[in-house]
C-alpha cells in the first residue's frame, strides 16, 4: 500500500513553495491568493447586512459566522467573522458592491483591507529616562551629564529613535509638572542640537506644553502614553508642527491603571479604542502617515493580557498605522528581583516574537542586544 506523507505548511513563502512543486510560474502570482486564508472580524452589522454578507460568502465557497439570532432578526446588531482564501474574499468584496444597505462601502473596505502591507525591517527605539523613579533605572541618568552620555551610547549602539522621558508613568506614579519635565529635557535636547545628532528624538510626555517646547528644540516625535486623552491641547499641538505621534492605549491613569484591570475582550477593546484615537487625531489635523500606535503593554493590563497582545499583535496592523511594542524590563517578565541584564535577555526573547511578526518598532532599554537580534536576519 502507498504510504501517504502529509505536512502542514505554516509561515512559508507560498510563491517559493508553489515553485518547488513545479507549479506554472506564470500563474503563481495569482494562485498565491487561493492558498492564503484570512479571518476578518467585522463589527456592528445589522441583521440585514450580516445575512447578506453570509449569503455572499457562501456563494463563493467561503463562510461567515454571525450571532445565532441574526437570521431571526431578534437582535439589532451583530459582529461577524468572515473567513476564506484571499481570492474568495476579493470576490466577496466585488459582489457586495452590488448589494443594498450600504454593503457597497463594506465591499470597498474589505478590498482595501486585503491589499498587501509591505512592512519594513523592525526599528529600535532606545529608552532614556531622565527620572528618579523609573522602574528599571531610576536616577541613573537623572544628572544631565549622565543623560547626555547615555544618549551618545544609545546612538553608538545604533538606535533608530531615542525616546526620552522626564516623567515616570509606571503603575502608581504621580504626575510631574511641565516645568520640571522641561528642566530635565531641554538641556539634553540642546546638547543633541550642539552635537548635530540626526537620530530622531521622541519625547515621552502627556503634556502639550512640554511637547511644544521640545519640538521647538528639535524633537521629531511625541510619545503620548495617554493616547491624546490627558491633555486636550496635545493633538492640536502635534498637528501644528507636523511631527509624528505615538498614540498608546492606556486603561486608566498611572495612579490607578493596575488596580484590577479587566477586559471582556482585550484585543477587541484595544483595537476599538486605538481606532477612535486615530480618527480623533486625524480630525484634529494630524496626518495619518504621522501616526504610530502602541497597545500599551503594562498600562492597565494583567500579565495574561500582555502576553495575549504579544501573541496577537498582527491584528493591530489592520488599523493601517505602524505599530510599536514596549515590553522591555516590564513586570510581565515576573523578574522584580533580577538584574537588568537578565531582564534584557528575556526581553530579547519576547521581542524575537515581535520581530518575527514584523512589528514596526520595539522600544527597549538595551539597544545593543536587540541590534544583535536583528542582525540574525529573521
Amino acid at each position: 500500500m502507498h504510504d501517504f506523507v502529509l505536512k502542514e505548511i505554516t509561515n512559508a513563502d507560498l510563491n517559493c513553495e508553489l515553485e518547488k512543486i513545479g507549479f506554472d510560474k506564470t500563474y503563481i502570482h495569482r494562485a498565491v491568493d487561493k492558498f492564503q486564508y484570512r479571518n476578518i472580524k467585522i463589527y456592528d452589522l445589522t441583521s440585514a447586512q450580516a445575512n447578506i454578507l453570509k449569503q455572499t460568502a457562501l456563494s463563493v465557497g467561503a463562510d461567515c459566522a454571525t450571532h445565532r439570532e441574526t437570521i431571526t432578526a431578534k437582535i439589532d446588531k451583530t459582529d461577524c467573522i468572515l473567513g476564506g482564501s484571499k481570492s474568495q474574499l476579493y470576490k466577496i468584496a466585488e459582489k457586495l458592491k452590488a448589494q443594498p444597505f450600504g454593503m457597497k462601502i463594506l465591499g470597498e473596505k474589505i478590498g482595501e483591507f486585503l491589499k498587501p502591507q509591505l512592512r519594513a525591517k523592525t526599528k529600535i527605539a532606545g529608552i532614556l529616562n531622565i527620572t528618579q523613579n523609573s522602574f528599571s533605572d531610576g536616577g541613573m541618568y537623572f544628572n544631565t551629564e549622565n543623560a547626555c552620555e547615555h544618549l551618545i551610547e544609545l546612538i553608538n549602539d545604533r538606535a533608530d529613535i531615542i525616546d526620552i522621558g522626564a516623567e515616570s508613568t509606571k503603575p502608581f506614579s504621580s504626575a510631574v509638572s511641565a516645568e520640571e519635565q522641561l528642566n530635565r529635557l531641554l538641556p539634553v535636547l540642546n546638547f543633541a542640537g550642539e552635537k548635530n545628532i540626526n537620530v530622531p528624538i521622541s519625547i515621552d510626555t502627556r503634556s502639550s506644553l512640554v511637547a511644544e517646547e521640545c519640538i521647538k528644540a528639535g524633537a521629531k516625535i511625541i510619545n503620548d502614553v495617554s493616547g491624546l486623552e490627558y491633555d486636550e491641547k496635545m493633538a492640536k499641538t502635534v498637528a501644528k508642527y507636523g511631527v509624528k505621534i505615538i498614540i498608546q492605549h492606556t486603561k486608566g491613569t498611572p495612579e490607578n491603571m493596575q488596580v484590577s484591570p479587566h477586559y471582556d475582550s482585550v484585543m477587541d477593546e484595544i483595537y476599538s479604542d486605538l481606532k477612535k484615537r486615530i480618527d480623533y487625531a486625524v480630525s484634529c489635523g494630524i496626518a495619518v502617515e504621522n501616526i504610530i500606535v502602541d497597545p500599551g503593554i503594562g498600562f492597565g493590563k494583567t500579565r495574561e493580557d500582555n502576553f495575549e497582545i504579544i501573541r496577537r499583535v498582527e491584528e493591530l496592523y489592520g488599523l493601517g498605522c505602524p505599530v510599536m511594542l514596549g515590553v522591555s524590563r516590564k513586570s510581565l517578565l515576573n523578574m522584580t528581583d533580577k538584574d537588568n541584564l537578565t531582564k534584557d535577555i528575556f526581553t530579547v526573547a519576547l521581542n524575537a516574537l515581535a520581530v518575527e511578526r514584523k512589528v514596526d518598532y520595539i522600544r527597549v532599554h538595551n539597544v545593543k542586544l536587540h541590534k544583535e537580534l536583528l542582525n540574525l536576519g529573521f
